[in-house]
């Protein structure tokens, strides 16, 4: 079974979609992940925002303070991933 396909993770799965405000997203985060891992992912998500529109991974890790190993990964996810963060970031630019 794969992690993103187990009784847990589909339970957290359900609790992110359940939430309906920015408020209580960020209340959810803030007890659920460390301020490092908020940090990390939403540097993560940056990065992943900066690829897609072509800029070079120096201004990345300049920007996010990722290194470039990093970049590299979120590069790969991006580019041939399961797609979820083209999806989010469609989204976010129909907005």
């Amino acid at each position: 079974m794969s992690v993103l396909d187990n009784k847990k993770t589909n339970e957290l799965i359900e609790a992110l979609l359940s939430l309906e405000t920015p408020e209580e997203t960020r209340s959810f985060m803030r007890d659920l992940m460390t301020e490092a891992e908020i940090t990390e992912f939403s540097n993560r998500f940056c990065a992943a925002q900066m690829l897609s529109k072509k800029l070079p991974y120096s201004a990345i890790e300049k920007e996010t303070g990722l290194s470039s190993a990093t970049v590299a990964r979120v590069s790969k996810w991006l580019n041939s991933g399961k797609n979820g963060y083209k999806e989010v970031i469609a989204k976010l630019n129909h907005h």
